[in-house]
């Protein structure tokens, strides 16, 4: 099963705001976002959103999401940092990854 939609989805809030990436606070609250949301949610929860079909916008969103964390290597490793340990136990926990 394919984790970026779960984390796409959470990076969309900062990048409809069109925030600038490389400020580290805007930085750590996306990111203890995306933590609070896989530490609160079941792997129920986690799983029916993956299968949701996503609306134009909030594919437009992740799109622009991606690419800001693409080309900000500052920004991508300060969310990298606070997001990978918890995402990535949650999604072995629930049978997501192997």
């Amino acid at each position: 099963m394919k984790t970026v939609p779960f984390v796409c989805g959470a990076l969309s809030l900062a990048a409809a705001a069109s925030v600038a990436w490389s400020q580290t606070p805007v930085v750590d609250a996306v990111a203890n976002k995306v933590v609070q949301k896989y530490q609160s949610e079941s792997c129920d929860q986690l799983a029916a959103e993956r299968q949701a079909p996503k609306s134009a916008q909030k594919e437009a969103v992740e799109q622009r999401a991606g690419q800001l964390l693409r080309e900000d290597a500052q920004a991508r490793s300060a969310f990298v940092n606070k997001v990978a340990a918890p995402v990535v136990d949650k999604l072995i926990t629930c049978g997501f990854i192997p």
